[in-house]
């Protein structure tokens, strides 16, 4: 038995890939608050303009799983006696208080996105959206 696919010919897949690449870059140009073409580029020192985009590949939405390891290593450091980024209301326990910091975006972690081209991406917890 042969699949049937949703897509009658090569053309309309290559339509529609193409239609999730131009979505992609309008997450990402909302994301970055970009509202004008004109400021989606910077000038660089040789007077070219770069894209903001051109500099990071990945979405800059905080995973389920970095909030998970950040959470882990900051109330552990928090355990260990490293001082507050957020004041207290008589709360002791380390993962409310980390949980408190990344929802103030205090936390003085950067994330590590590793890419397979093996080049890697650099993301401070205020540049990310946080759910």
């Amino acid at each position: 038995m042969e699949e049937e696919s949703s897509f009658s010919s090569v053309s309309e897949l290559e339509m529609f890939s193409n239609e999730n690449v131009f979505e992609d870059l309008d997450i990402k140009k909302k994301s970055l608050g970009i509202s004008n073409e004109n400021s989606f580029f910077n000038t660089n020192s040789n007077g070219t303009n770069k894209s903001i985009l051109d500099e990071r590949i990945t979405l800059p939405y905080l995973t389920k799983f970095e909030r998970a390891r950040i959470l882990g290593a900051r109330s552990l450091q928090i355990s260990m006696g490293a001082p507050l980024m957020v004041s207290t209301n008589s709360e002791t326990d380390a993962l409310d208080l980390a949980a408190k910091e990344l929802k103030e975006r205090k936390i003085p972690i950067t994330i590590r996105r590793y890419l397979p081209s093996g080049k890697y991406e650099d993301w401070q917890i205020d540049e990310l959206v946080i759910d």
